[in-house]
């Protein structure tokens, strides 16, 4: 049965296929193959999302009943509530260590500084240097693939694009220890972006069963096969990433769906929804364990949270001013960044980094001395001030205790009756100074000087650091420098306007969401992360304002943080939107410069391997003679299906004619022609062929999808962009018009329900408008006589 319907698909594709002419030149009028431009392209490929039906495929479907379908349903959600158990105890692990590093740090040089300022500076350089050069070391000998953030990858897997290396177990491994030691060596980033990594990683390497070269692989779990059901499942892997930092479950949801994902659908946002929901429980959990205090500094710092609720309740109309003006600096700020980092990048990737690892691993160290000089140093050059009045009820207490967390620090103080403010954001972990920043009640605890000083300082560290050989997320680092300069314009209109109720803190809030938005071109997800993690609604309004401004300026000038870092690493992505030049473009433009290679029905396998061995190309079109003599394609052959023949060689036959479906058992299951996610797959020179074997023949009608997706070679190249980039293809055949149709689907041919029939409701529409149609026929025929005598 199954072998007649693929006979049978076979001949109706035939009649809707163009001809092939025999000459392989792309300028005649045949059949050309429009691809993602990155078959051969070094180590990037592009991913199989489309689903191939060849017979292996509707053979596997047709034994599948309802209760394989319920476990298979059954089976996603399962690994839903992995992803998020998983990611969440990553999460936690990450922040306890960091946590713990920076507590032990900076109470261990409070306790030397007391007897020397110098003894103390070495002792925290050298802790930096020691965490710092782990991490870089790690990345260099063991996962390269975790330097960076790691977002601009993940995007490029979830728009179609097979990067080598980036959801490796090493990779994961490099990310957690790896954003241990930079983070918790005090360079200027943050540990939010490897987060998001992390959760696809962990998402990947549960869909397909664990590491099988480190030996932690496990059967039961090998259900996700396609690229389509672990893309779904990375999906959920990088919003856990982001509920998890931010513990902003909504956030999280809403960054998956706005900056990394190309597919969307409601039964996706659905498991997604529940992973962050799943991350933000094991989270709390954890935190709620910690309180007892066998976490040691864990849950002082802790998760970011910064509560602002206490600040600011309302804004007055004259304020918006103030607040469009740190949008516009936002979007500046944020698209100078940009390019600032693209410059630094491109220089370390086409000098520096092409002297080998140990010049990479050098950098990092000197940046980290740098570093740690800077915010060590900058601070005894600044002169304390005295504490202010103590406001009842507040909880602030100044200074504080050396060692402790919160604001005013006691830092070469003459007096145990001040502060030193500079110290107060430098010499602090990025969370706790943040949280400086935000604080409410806290008025003229800043001077702007030392916010001046900061900004300055923490901006050019934050450009020379992102791009070296460490794990590197820019959200904190893009939260701190927002705020600086929020919280002078926050200055500016608490002395120009003299309201007792304004707050330093809401402008620094304000100026936060400026910059990210400046730099990383979010909105409405940097929205809700932003209401989350300040747990202030009331600043809803205000931060979309200044959201939408900074985009708005930033997109003046260049595109976002990670569409510059996706292309300077050669990361080709599909936009939502095609370029305006196309739309002046056919599809028979786009490919003439392809020499396309088709394949007969039966080839022999010594032409098999000599083409594949001669070319890079990843799909194959392939072409059949009918009893009269045309020439006509009836379907795609991937590579990979072909390396899976070549190698098993239970297809392999004698003779040149084709095969009877009907009577030919298909060996390979579908699963089979899966590649795993974490390997390159097979390659022809794996493939040990005879002399006897390269003299048989294979017919690839049963492995062939008999049914790819067509363009006419008139057809707009903006109109191909979206059907290619909406659909997730990786091949798209380019035909000439063809000279016949044989029917038109319509949205009532669409509306079948499970036991064939159309619903009611189509049925009714459908009788309605034959009843109509038939009424004005009736009219018209007994109309006819009356003209005739009329134009008679």
């Amino acid at each position: 049965m199954l072998s007649n319907h693929l006979q049978n698909g076979i001949e109706s594709d035939n009649l809707i296929w163009s001809r092939v002419p025999e000459s392989d030149d792309p300028s005649t009028d045949g059949v050309t193959l429009l691809n993602s431009r990155l078959d051969g392209d070094g180590g990037v490929n592009s991913l199989d999302y489309e689903v191939i039906e060849n017979y292996a495929y509707r053979e596997e479907q047709a034994h599948r009943g309802k209760l394989y379908v319920g476990y298979y349903v059954a089976v996603k959600w399962f690994f839903s509530l992995l992803i998020g158990i998983g990611t969440g105890l990553a999460a936690v692990f990450i922040n306890l260590s960091v946590e713990n590093f920076a507590g032990w740090k900076f109470a261990l040089t409070f306790a030397i500084i007391q007897k020397s300022y110098f003894a103390g500076f070495i002792v925290y350089l050298l802790i930096n240097l020691v965490l710092v050069f782990s991490s870089a070391y790690i990345i260099t000998q063991f996962a390269p693939a975790a330097a960076g953030s790691g977002i601009p990858e993940i995007k490029g897997y979830l728009n179609g694009i097979d990067i080598p290396g980036t959801l490796l177990f090493r990779t994961l491994i490099g990310k957690i220890f790896g954003s241990i030691g930079s983070v918790g060596g005090g360079l200027a980033l943050g540990k939010e972006g490897p987060l998001v990594h992390t959760g696809a990683c962990i998402a990947s390497l549960l869909g397909q069963g664990g590491s099988t070269k480190y030996h932690l692989n496990s059967r039961w779990p090998q259900l996700f096969k396609s690229d389509r059901d672990r893309r779904d499942l990375v999906t959920c892997g990088c919003a856990a990433g982001v509920a998890a930092a931010f513990r902003a479950p909504v956030g999280g949801v809403l960054f998956a769906l706005e900056e990394v994902t190309s597919w969307w659908r409601s039964q996706l946002m659905w498991r997604v929804f529940f992973t962050s929901a799943i991350v933000a429980v094991v989270v709390r959990t954890a935190m709620g364990w910690c309180k007892s205090g066998i976490c040691g500094h864990f849950g002082g710092g802790g998760f970011i949270i910064w509560d602002v609720s206490d600040g600011q309740d309302d804004y007055y109309f004259k304020e918006l001013l103030p607040m469009a003006v740190i949008g516009v600096i936002g979007g500046l700020l944020g698209a100078l960044f940009n390019q600032l980092t693209l410059y630094m990048t491109s220089w370390r990737r086409n000098s520096l980094h092409k002297k080998g690892n140990r010049v990479k691993i050098i950098e990092a160290c000197i940046i980290s001395c740098i570093t740690s000089a800077i915010s060590f140093g900058l601070p005894l050059l600044r002169k304390c001030s005295p504490c202010p009045e103590s406001v009842p009820d507040s909880g602030i207490e100044c200074p504080r205790p050396p060692g402790m967390y919160g604001n005013y620090v006691n830092f070469y103080c003459k007096t145990d009756n001040e502060y030193n403010d500079l110290a107060t954001i430098f010499f602090n972990t990025q969370d706790d100074a943040i949280r400086n920043l935000f604080s409410a009640k806290t008025m003229r605890e800043f001077s702007a000087q030392s916010l001046l000083t900061f900004l300055a300082m923490f901006y050019t560290l934050a450009v020379v650091t992102f791009g070296t050989a460490v794990p590197a997320g820019q959200f904190v680092p893009g939260i701190m420098i927002g705020s600086t300069y929020g919280r002078l314009v926050g200055m500016f209109v608490v002395r120009f306007y003299k309201k007792l109720n304004i707050e330093e803190g809401t402008y620094a809030l304000l100026g936060a969401a400026s910059f990210l938005g400046g730099s990383m071109r979010m909105t409405v997800s940097l929205c809700v992360i932003m209401v989350e993690i300040t747990n202030n609604l009331k600043l809803l309004p205000l931060i979309m304002l200044v959201l939408l401004i900074s985009k708005a300026v930033g997109d003046a000038f260049n595109e976002g943080l990670y569409e510059v870092q996706a292309r300077l690493k050669g990361i080709p992505l599909l936009e939502s939107r095609p370029k305006y030049h196309m739309r002046q473009m056919i599809a028979k433009e786009a490919c003439q410069s392809q020499k396309v290679i088709s394949l007969p029905r039966v080839i022999r396998v010594a032409d098999v391997a000599s083409i594949l061995g001669s070319n890079k190309h990843n799909g194959f079109p392939v072409i059949d003679h009918t009893r009269s003599g045309e020439t006509l394609v009836i379907g795609l052959v991937l590579r990979s299906h072909l390396l899976v023949l070549l190698q098993s060689k239970v297809d392999f036959q004698h003779s040149p004619l084709p095969c009877d479906p009907s009577a030919r058992h298909i060996r390979h299951s579908f699963s089979e022609f899966a590649k795993p996610v974490s390997s390159k797959g097979l390659c022809i020179e794996d493939i040990h062929l005879t002399s006897d074997d390269l003299e048989m023949y294979i017919d690839l009608a049963p492995f062939l999808n008999p049914s790819p997706y067509v363009v006419p070679e008139d057809m707009s190249l903006t109109k191909v962009y979206n059907l290619f980039r909406q659909l997730g293809l990786r091949h798209l055949f380019v035909v000439p018009r063809p000279s016949r149709v044989i029917g038109l689907i319509t949205r009532k041919d669409l509306l079948i329900e499970e036991n064939g029939e159309s619903s009611a409701v189509e049925l009714q529409q459908s009788t309605s408008v034959r009843g109509r149609y038939s009424e004005t026929a009736t009219r018209m025929d007994a109309a006819r006589p009356l003209l005739d005598d009329l134009l008679g």
